[in-house]
C-alpha cells in the first residue's frame, strides 16, 4: 500500500526521499506550515498596531449610547494577549474561540521540548516561538501528532488573517500542470510550491523547469 501524507486536507503520496527520512507529512505540507510560521512576525506588527484602535460596533452615524467606546479592540487583544504558562486542559469542552497566538505556538514548543529534550527558544514571544518551531519542522514531520499541529496552525493563520487582513496574493502560472496538463497552476506568496487547482499537484520551480524541458524535447 502506498503511504500518504497524514495531514487531514492532503492525500499526496509520500515520495521515496520523504519515506527514507521517516516523514509522515509530505514536503508541501511541511512548507505550508513553514510559510504560516514565517508570516507571524509581520502579522504581529499589524496586530499590535490594530489593537490600539477603538472598538467600533453598530452604526457609525449619530445614534447615541450611554457607554463610551472601548479604547482598543478586544478581538485583537485576545489574539495577541498572554496565555497560560502550562498545558491547558478542557475536559468539559467549555473553552471556546481561538486561543492567543502565544498559547497555540507555546503548546507545540512545549511538546517538542518534552519529547526531544533540546534547547528551547531564546525568548517566549510569538516571533521567537514561530522561528523556533520552523527550525524543528523536520523532526515534527516525523511525529504522529504532526497532522494535529498542521490543523491548529492553519486555524491560527485563518484567525490572524481574519483580524489583521494581511494580504496573501495568489497569481496564475502560465504553464500546464505536469500531471493533468491543464492551465490551472497557481503560486501564493511565501509558498515554495506551485499548486494545481485542478488535480491538487504541488511542484517546485525546478520540477516545472524539468517538465518544460521534457515537453520541448518531445
Amino acid at each position: 500500500m502506498t503511504a500518504v501524507c497524514i495531514s487531514e486536507p492532503c492525500s499526496r503520496s509520500l515520495r521515496d526521499h520523504e519515506l527514507a527520512a521517516g516523514q509522515l507529512l509530505c514536503d508541501p505540507c511541511v512548507h505550508q506550515i513553514r510559510r504560516w510560521l514565517a508570516a507571524i512576525p509581520a502579522a504581529m506588527t499589524v496586530l499590535r498596531d490594530g489593537s490600539m484602535q477603538r472598538e467600533r460596533t453598530g452604526d457609525a452615524g449619530r445614534t447615541g449610547t450611554r457607554e463610551a467606546p472601548l479604547p482598543c479592540r478586544l478581538d485583537t487583544l485576545s489574539l495577541i494577549g498572554p496565555a497560560a504558562s502550562g498545558t491547558v486542559r478542557d475536559p468539559h469542552g467549555d473553552q471556546v474561540g481561538q486561543q492567543p497566538i502565544i498559547g497555540t505556538l507555546g503548546s507545540w514548543v512545549r511538546l517538542v521540548l518534552e519529547e526531544r529534550h533540546v534547547d528551547g527558544p531564546a525568548a517566549w514571544t510569538p516571533e521567537a516561538l514561530a522561528g523556533w518551531l520552523a527550525s524543528q519542522l523536520g523532526w515534527i514531520s516525523q511525529q504522529g501528532w504532526a497532522s494535529e499541529a498542521y490543523t491548529e496552525l492553519r486555524d491560527l493563520t485563518w484567525a490572524i488573517r481574519g483580524i489583521a487582513r494581511v494580504e496573501v496574493r495568489t497569481r496564475a502560472v502560465s504553464r500546464p500542470c505536469p500531471a493533468c496538463e491543464l492551465l490551472s497552476l497557481q503560486q501564493t506568496d511565501w509558498d515554495r510550491y506551485v499548486r494545481c487547482t485542478n488535480c491538487g499537484g504541488c511542484w517546485t520551480a525546478d520540477e516545472l523547469n524539468h517538465d518544460a524541458e521534457r515537453r520541448a524535447a518531445a
